[in-house]
């Protein structure tokens, strides 16, 4: 992890989470992996959340369930305010991959007050499938960090082109009316997609602003400019709505024509 990122990165937190994760599954633990903004050079104490994959053997019983989630939800009191997120996923879609990706739990601040509320109903209905999990282990086997366990190239296969690219359209494929409420990660994630469908990058968001800086419109490089600036700073996003919609419309017909 590179040093200006080590100097703002919750380290005690994250052993913490680690030690846990080693004391609820035990032997059925295979790895604790990080991934995200905080292996990419791009984590931010006041915007960034703490990403990470916990791989298991075999299934995890219930009652193991409700443990883990009670102890990482204690733990999420003290994340930066973005709080963790991650998901529980077997081996065995890990290598070789398979998509949509199943995964046996999840958690992020969004769920919260569901598992709050009813602990039980979480238990039992948060699992299934979930195809962003195939632009998480890209991420992975690109910048991960192994926090515990065995080593990235062990445990995650190689993600398929297509699979990819799916899970990564999918995650702006409303981006011409979600740009309005979340202007900053629509613009930035459409310049990342843009730039792995043109050239094969896998980047961050940063990196996928920074990119569309030196090569889209220069006519957009004031709104991604300040994306951008919003990202790695405290301030806000300050362009004007339209100005967002009309970058967020050429963007996806863009990718459209491209994946």
């Amino acid at each position: 992890m590179e040093q200006k990122v080590l100097e703002s990165f919750p380290l005690k937190l994250l052993s913490q989470f680690t030690e846990m994760c080693r004391n609820v599954l035990g032997e059925n633990l295979t790895g604790v992996y990080l991934h995200g903004s905080a292996v990419m050079g791009c984590f931010n104490l006041q915007k960034s959340d703490l990403d990470l994959i916990i791989v298991v053997n075999d299934t995890v019983p219930d009652a193991e369930k409700l443990e883990f989630m009670e102890k990482a939800v204690t733990l999420n009191k003290e994340a930066p305010s973005m709080g963790f997120e991650w998901s529980v996923v077997k081996k065995g879609f890990c290598k070789p991959f398979v998509y949509p990706t199943p995964y046996e739990l999840h958690f992020s601040n969004s769920h919260l007050n569901w598992f709050q509320q009813n602990p039980t109903d979480y238990i039992q209905k948060m699992q299934g499938t979930d195809k962003d999990l195939a632009a998480h282990f890209t991420i992975i086997n690109h910048y991960g960090k192994t926090l515990f366990g065995e080593e990235i190239r062990e445990v995650f296969g190689e993600v398929p082109k297509e699979d990819y690219i799916n899970s990564i359209c999918l995650d702006v494929e409303n981006a011409c009316t979600d740009v309005v409420s979340n202007p900053v990660y629509i613009i930035l994630n459409l310049c990342r997609v843009l730039a792995y469908l043109q050239g094969g990058l896998v980047l961050s968001k940063k990196a996928g602003g920074q990119w569309g800086m030196d090569n889209l419109s220069a006519t957009y490089r004031p709104l991604i400019q300040n994306a951008l600036a919003a990202y790695t700073g405290s301030g806000e996003f300050l362009s004007p709505p339209e100005n967002a919609q009309a970058f967020a419309g050429d963007m996806a017909a863009k990718i459209e024509r491209l994946k």
